[in-house]
């Protein structure tokens, strides 16, 4: 690709200024006669050199014009140095900030800022991207694209050489020549998706540097596609929209959705999942391609579209006109596809407006996707910082649990296994206080198991509301029924002793419901703890798996006699003199208060329509619910946390210091799992990482 692409070029520095074959940014590039002003006849005795086509002296008021001309493009050539030099300073750093960090693997702990291209087959997607980086990428009927692709593209200055670099897998292969990229692509995608047409999530990555191309990375992704071809998978549609979920649902990801101008945008399967992980439009560009095949009428269609009319975008769209089929037949340079298509847009009668408002051309697009990727990778910046900070200091404690590897002698095995096993109870002991420490977004077992007791609350204040709905109904069933010799009017203790402990027999089976899931939080969590300290012993977590497992399932057996033997005291249905009547005339209180105000229908109803003998049943029933309601809020879990929490914590740290009592057992315990060797390799390489991605992220914000 030549020089008159218009692409985003880095000047090259002289002492002079800018040299006269130089490019900068669109915004940033010299007129051409930048370079060609004579000096003023007057700077000649300055000392200054003279060219040699220096005009003749010319009168006055010609000589201060051509004096004032001279000045002006002077400050013009200083304001483009100094717009060059805050994009070297601000935008290039940043895309290499995200090139050197997705370099070094950080996308295999957390997601990286990037472009990722989508587009439905035929929609122009591979055409838009070989403008971008001016090589040929592979094409065909159906799947074309069948890897995630990353695209970086790097700018160098005009005296280099075009290279290239293909990396997949293991594979690291050096291009020479544009012209090698295609059949590099095709073979890294047999090698890593196979070759009869299946997709593979697994990203091959291609570098490109050269004169003739922005800075700029980029994902491309498979199209979309309906139906499968030949060898491929049935499922092959929806396996290409999983893939491209997963990458295009990231906050961190922006998405450029690329469609043809001939199809009707709004049934376009790419726009339409873009809009599903991105309802806002807020990471959402849309490319309208093959401008050259729109109906003659439909214009100004394409034109609303365009300008954000139809299907509003956060960052609008863009129209571009790349080579097609018979251009390629033809063998048309990607160079001089650049000038037909700036040609184009001049020269339409309908689309010409587009490239003065700065919405058309393969050049402007470039431009605007720098800025965008720029403006993205500065906005996540501080969330990307802290999450790496949070992955690392976790890794780091995982690490240093891995790095302990077994002593050889026998008393040195005695010592480090009590050393493993007293950590292991101290974290036990902190996380029964709800002290542990936490990591990220963890959450204390204590804050779980309040939630659990929030919904025991919950529960007993739905039931003395159902008390309170159904209790006339029940006070008069039986009075019908079970009435004996009393007369009417008189209130039947045994009626009110029935009442309560149907209530009460209610709300046994959600307490002990409360208890197993309490249980089952705690015993995760000792899981967890288990796990996390003795990680590369199998054995030794195994054995603290099984004595978590046995003691779990005696205390909740233990629990739950508790619980019920606590309901079984419920039902005999006794409370002090002093604390019944204290509850009964606050209930009386309350119901003439309400009554009184009318504020509460329901009472006033009763009051105005039951009979006394209700409105006192009633009234006992609701005060010694009241007091009872009370003491289960409590009573149930402290019951819970005595047995399923702190007993549970409490025979766990004993039974797991009886295996220091098993000195035969010990080179069995501390036998180191042939996996830890792998996962000690695999965390020693993240914590390098990482600290280099925090070095990285220290250097780029002190420029």
């Amino acid at each position: 690709m030549n020089n008159s692409t218009g692409f985003i070029k880095r000047p090259e520095i002289t002492k002079h200024g800018l040299r006269n074959n130089a490019f900068a940014p669109p915004s940033l590039q010299p007129s051409p006669e930048a370079f060609a002003v004579p000096l003023p006849p007057d700077l000649e005795d300055e000392g200054l050199p003279m060219s040699e086509n220096m005009i003749e002296r010319k009168p006055n008021s010609e000589h201060n014009q051509l004096k004032k001309q001279y000045h002006e493009e002077q400050n013009k050539q200083a304001a483009q140095h100094t717009l060059y030099n805050q994009y070297e300073e601000k935008i290039r750093p940043c895309i290499d900030l995200v090139d050197s960090l997705r370099a070094l693997g950080i996308e295999k702990d957390l997601a990286l800022p990037a472009i990722a291209v989508i587009g439905d087959q035929s929609s122009g997607k591979s055409s838009v991207l070989e403008a971008l980086s001016g090589i040929a990428l592979p094409r065909g009927n159906g799947i074309v694209t069948r890897c995630p692709l990353e695209l970086k593209l790097k700018r160098i200055p005009a005296t280099q050489a075009w290279k290239g670099k293909m990396c997949y897998r293991n594979t690291s292969l050096e291009l020479q020549n544009a012209s090698e990229v295609e059949k590099a692509i095709r073979e890294a995608q047999n090698v890593v998706a196979g070759t009869k047409g299946a997709i593979s999530g697994e990203l091959i990555s291609l570098e490109i540097r050269s004169p003739d191309v922005p800075d700029l990375t980029l994902i491309d992704l498979p199209g979309i596609a309906r139906v499968a071809v030949g060898d491929q998978p049935k499922d092959i549609g929806e396996q290409i929209k999983m893939l491209l979920k997963k990458i295009i649902c990231c906050k961190e990801t922006l998405n450029l959705v690329v469609v043809p101008c001939n199809v009707d945008i709004a049934t376009t399967e790419a726009l339409r999942m873009a809009q599903d992980v991105d309802p806002s439009g807020e990471r959402t560009l849309g490319i309208l391609t093959k401008p050259d095949l729109v109906d003659r009428g439909t214009e100004e269609s394409v034109i609303n579209i365009i300008r954000n009319q139809v299907i509003p975008l956060k960052k609008g769209y863009m129209i571009v006109k790349c080579r097609g089929q018979q251009d390629i037949h033809n063998k048309l340079a990607l160079a001089a596809a650049i000038q037909q298509e700036r040609k184009f847009f001049e020269t339409h009668t309908h689309f010409s407006i587009l490239m003065e408002e700065g919405r058309a051309t393969i050049p402007l697009l470039a431009e605007k996707l720098t800025n965008e990727l720029v403006k993205h990778i500065i906005k996540t910046l501080p969330t990307l910082e802290n999450q790496i900070r949070e992955v690392l200091q976790k890794t780091l404690q995982d690490l240093q649990k891995y790095r302990r590897g077994t002593p050889k002698t026998e008393s040195e095995k005695l010592f480090f296994l009590t050393d493993l096993i007293k950590l292991f109870n101290q974290d036990i002991s902190l996380t029964i206080r709800g002290e542990e420490h936490l990591i990220g977004n963890e959450v204390r077992l204590f804050a779980k198991i309040r939630r659990e007791f929030r919904t025991w609350e919950v529960t007993l204040t739905e039931s003395a509301a159902k008390v309170k709905k159904n209790l006339p109904n029940k006070v008069w069933k039986y009075e019908d029924q079970y009435r004996g010799r009393e007369f009417p009017g008189f209130t039947n203790y045994r009626t009110f002793e029935d009442i309560i402990k149907e209530q009460i027999i209610e709300l046994e089976e959600p307490a002990v419901e409360i208890l197993n899931n309490v249980i089952d939080l705690v015993e995760k969590n000792f899981m967890e703890l288990a796990k996390r300290h003795f990680a590369n012993f199998h054995n030794l977590n195994r054995a603290a798996k099984t004595r978590i497992e046995d003691i779990r399932e005696k205390q909740a057996v233990e629990a739950e006699r508790y619980i019920r033997t606590q309901f079984k005291m419920e039902r005999i249905v006794y409370c002090q003199d002093d604390i019944y009547f204290n509850d009964l005339n606050s209930v009386k209180a309350e119901n003439a208060t309400k009554a009184g105000n009318g504020k509460e229908l329901f009472v006033v109803s009763i009051a105005n329509q039951e009979p006394s003998f209700v409105q006192e049943m009633v009234s006992h029933t609701k005060a010694y619910f009241n007091g009872a309601s009370k003491r289960l809020t409590n009573q149930i879990p402290m019951i819970i946390l005595s047995s399923a929490l702190h007993d549970f914590g409490d025979n766990l740290q004993t039974t797991m210091l009886h295996l220091l009592q098993e000195k035969e057992k010990i080179n069995h315990l501390l036998q180191e799992d042939s996996e830890a060797a792998k996962h000690r390799s695999y965390l020693s390489q993240r914590v390098d990482r990482l600290n280099k991605a925090c070095q990285y992220l220290r250097d780029f914000t002190s420029l």
